[in-house]
C-alpha cells in the first residue's frame, strides 16, 4: 500500500457522506442518461403510479452514494465491482432544499488487497439502497 491508500481491516468505517437531491439535479440527470421517465419530473404521473411524489433516479442514487468509497480510497478505478438493491426511492420535494441521502459504509471482509464494503443509505431514516457492497483493490 502507498501512503494515499487508505488503511483497511475489518469493520473500519469509512467517513460518512451526505447527497443532497433538488429537482435541479433530477433535471440535469435525466439530460445526461436520456431517462426522461416522468415519475422524476411530474407530480401528477407520479401520483397516478402510486408513488408518494416526485423520485430520484435510482441509478443516481446508486452513482452517488459509491462516492462513500471512492472519497475514501482516493481512486474509482480501485473499484472492482459495485452492486445494490433499490429498496425505497428517493422522494425530491419541490424546494430548495430536495432530499437529503445519508450514506455510511464500513469494510466487511479482507481478503489480501481486496476489500469489501457494506453501505447503506437512508433519507428520512428509511433504508434506500439495500444489499449494497462496493469491492476495492487497495493494491492497484
Amino acid at each position: 500500500m502507498t501512503e494515499q491508500t487508505p488503511h483497511a481491516e475489518l469493520g473500519t468505517v469509512l467517513p460518512p457522506l451526505t447527497l443532497r437531491f433538488t429537482r435541479t439535479d433530477l433535471v440535469r440527470y435525466a439530460g445526461a442518461s436520456g431517462d426522461f421517465n416522468p415519475i422524476h419530473h411530474s407530480e401528477h404521473f407520479a401520483a397516478q403510479v402510486g408513488l408518494p411524489g416526485v423520485v430520484a433516479h435510482g441509478l443516481l442514487t446508486m452513482g452517488a452514494a459509491l462516492r462513500v468509497v471512492t472519497d475514501w480510497v482516493g481512486d474509482p478505478s480501485r473499484v472492482r465491482s459495485y452492486s445494490v438493491r433499490f429498496t425505497k426511492p428517493v422522494v425530491v420535494p419541490d424546494d430548495a432544499t430536495g432530499a437529503e441521502v445519508l450514506v455510511t459504509a464500513k469494510v466487511s471482509a479482507v481478503d489480501g488487497t481486496i476489500v469489501t464494503v457494506s453501505i447503506d443509505a437512508a433519507c428520512d431514516g428509511q433504508k434506500v439502497l439495500g444489499a449494497a457492497r462496493a469491492e476495492v483493490d487497495l493494491g492497484a
